[in-house]
This record gives structure tokens, sequence and C-alpha cells, in this order.
């Protein structure tokens, strides 16, 4: 068996294979001098959209500004709350606070560690109420108008339950889905579909390391709604309905041409290498199967992960990401504080055990290299390693006489 080192993740040789492609498209850039919009970035926002089953994608910078867009496209700003969760990378919690929206937080589901139905009905059911009738947020006292689950590691969370909660308090749904291209969710009625057709509005990124990356920062907004699309095209483009006539004040968040071109040669590989992912999952997840010790991610029986992250869990989280680390083989953690403990929200006042579920999970994940064309060999190496840091943890647990 090779003892050549594991990436956590291998950027390089998907960007090899396609290397003559995406020259191709830069050189016709350069020729053409199409950097900024145009037939490029058009072509992939149709392409997004019918990838996603979406009626309208709408290209952007990156994944902040897609979650930041379709909060204020929805109507969400100054004066309101917005209910997620604390496990998931901040970008989720900036945009909310870049729309002038106040964050309100509910733990997570332990076993897929996205919003748990639960907490969330929990926390709304106990609110207090102005006099519209609408829940008003425990931190901040604002009336909660929204609610962004998050899309975790590549799975979506159980929309059906949630958005049944959100209509019963008039919440609007904003998924935050920048982890989960592809993903698919098995609602009540047997029908399967993608993330990104759920909420009123989906934000995306296409961060190079994610399932479908750019070769630079992009991100995008898929909707069924024509008027959120519509106010999220002006608001990348300064507000501008057509050159240089603004109705609104807005960003200068524009998908760049360039990017959209790559991103529409990857498009086409997307749901082959989300396949790669999950035949890979399942590899680890035999693998484990004797492995008691290390919990794998659970797959909910109504969805399709497409496995943006392999996460497992141990007590040992540390010294087992120390003991792969030793062998040559790179893991990644997702996310070791959560965002209600972060310094830069300390204001915020939430103390330690404010959110069990999610703190216990920080506290104990750890992610295991992940990527298409991960070899059988590989993955045994990196579950041999782990094995073995839980033999040397024990053996070191019991007392020498």
């Amino acid at each position: 068996m090779s003892n050549e080192p594991i990436p956590f993740l291998d950027l390089a040789t998907p960007h090899r294979e396609l290397e003559t492609e995406l020259v191709e498209a830069f050189r016709e850039a350069v020729r053409s001098a199409a950097f900024v919009g145009g037939a490029q970035v058009e072509s992939f926002e149709r392409e997004f959209a019918a990838f996603c089953g979406a009626a309208h994608c709408i290209g952007v910078a990156n994944g902040t500004d897609a979650v930041r867009f379709a909060l204020m496209a929805c109507g969400v700003g100054p004066g309101d709350a917005v209910v997620t969760v604390a496990h998931t990378f901040i970008a989720t919690v900036e945009a909310i606070s870049q729309a002038g929206a106040a964050t309100e937080f509910v733990d997570i589901d332990e076993d897929t560690y996205c919003m748990s139905p639960h907490a969330l009905e929990a926390y709304l059911s106990t609110c207090q109420v102005n006099r519209a009738g609408r829940p008003l947020g425990k931190r901040t006292g604002k009336p909660i108008t929204a609610i962004v689950p998050v899309h975790l590691y590549g799975q979506i969370a159980d929309m059906d339950a949630l958005q049944a909660i959100a209509d019963k308090y008039n919440l609007l749904v904003i998924e935050d889905a920048c982890q989960a291209h592809g993903a698919e969710y098995r609602s009540g009625d047997g029908s399967w579909r993608r993330a990104g057709t759920f909420g009123r509005a989906a934000a995306f990124s296409f961060y190079p390391g994610k399932n479908l990356g750019a070769c630079g920062e992009g991100g995008a907004v898929t909707t069924n709604d024509e008027q959120v699309a519509r106010t999220i095209r002006m608001l990348r483009e300064h507000g501008q309905a057509k050159k240089y006539y603004h109705d609104l004040e807005g960003y200068n968040g524009r998908l760049d041409a360039i990017q959209a071109s790559f991103l529409r040669i990857k498009l086409r590989r997307l749901d082959h290498w989300n396949a790669q992912r999950r035949a890979a999952a399942a590899i680890y997840n035999e693998l484990l199967s004797g492995v008691p010790e290390v919990v794998p991610p659970v797959e909910a029986a109504n969805c399709r992960s497409v496995y943006h992250l392999y996460v497992v869990r141990n007590e040992a989280r540390d010294s087992l990401a120390a003991h792969l680390n030793a062998g040559g083989i790179s893991t990644g953690l997702h996310y070791p504080l959560p965002v209600h403990l972060q310094h830069c929200y300390r204001e915020w006042g939430y103390a330690k055990g404010t959110l069990p579920a999610t703190e216990r999970a920080a506290s104990e994940i750890l992610s295991l290299p992940m990527f298409p064309g991960l070899t059988v060999e590989a993955q045994q190496r990196v579950v041999a390693a782990l094995v073995n840091g839980v033999a040397a943890r024990g053996a070191a647990a019991v007392p020498q006489l």
C-alpha cells in the first residue's frame, strides 16, 4: 500500500484534466474582451437554473452576496430578525447582518447537523408575539420574518418539516445551499427535488473547494419568484434597472464572465463528480462499519447527499486528527467553534451550553479526505489510520500496573 500523502481535497487533478477547455474559455474571453456580464453569464444562469429545477438563476460575486441579496430581495432588512443555526460557516450570519437584520439561533439535529425542526418549533412556540401575532426574537426582541436553514456538508435540511413550521408562523424560507450543489430531497408527495427549489430563494457559493467550484470567487441565487430575481439582478449591479438608471441603491456583486465560462464547463461534469463522492462515502461507510468508536455521517432516508464533506465523530477528535496528520493524511474541522461563541459576536451574550447539540458536534467532528477520484486504497489507509489511532488512545487509557 502506498505511503504517499493523502490530501484532504485534490483540486489540481480535475483542473489538469480540464486544462484544455479552461484555457480555451479564457482565450475566448481575451479575444472578445467579454469580461463582465454577457453571453457566458447568461448561459450559465440558464444552465444552472435548469440543473437545480428552478425558474431563475442570478449569478453574483460570491456565496455571501448570494445569501445577503436573497434576504434583501425578499424584503428582509433592518428591524427584522432571522433564525438560523450556529453550526455553519460565518458567512451565513454575516449575510444576515449585512442585510440589516438580527440573528437568532436554534440548535441542530445531531444526526444530520442541519437545523432541527424540533428545536425551531420549540423556540418559536415560546417566543413572545407582537400585536400582529409575529414571534419576537428572544435575544433581540425584533419580529422574526425568516429562517435560513443551512444544507450542511452536502445534505438538504428537513425541508418539509421546516416549511410547515415556517408556514405556521408566516415566515419566509431562504435556503443556504452553498454546500449542496445537486443534493436531492424527497418531499412528502414522493417527488425528488434538488437544493435551490424549496424556499423563496436559495444561495449557492462557487468557492473553488465546493462541489461546483470556480477558479476564483463566484455565487448564485436561485428562485421561482420573478420579482425576487429582478431585484437581485439590480442589487448585484448598483441598483440599475438599465444602464445609468438606478431604481435602488445596490452593490457591485456581479459574477465574473470568465468564472461563468469555467463554471459552465464544470457543470457538465457535476452529476458525475457527485456520483463519485457518493460512491466514496459508501466505501467509507462500509470500512467504518466495524469501528464503533468512529461515528460516520447519517444520510436521512429522504435525502441524497452530495457529500461536500465526509464528517465523522469521535470524542478524542483532536488526537485522532493529529494521528492521521502524522501519517500523511490531511483532515479538516468544519467547524471547530460555533458561530454563537465566536469572539466577533461576544456582545450578543450567548454562553457555552446555549446550543448543546451544536457545541457537542463542534468538539467531536472530523472531516476526512473527500473528493472525486479518491481511491479505495487511499480510503483504506485513512480508515486503518483511524483504527490505529483509536487503538493507541485506548491503550494509553489503560493504567499501567
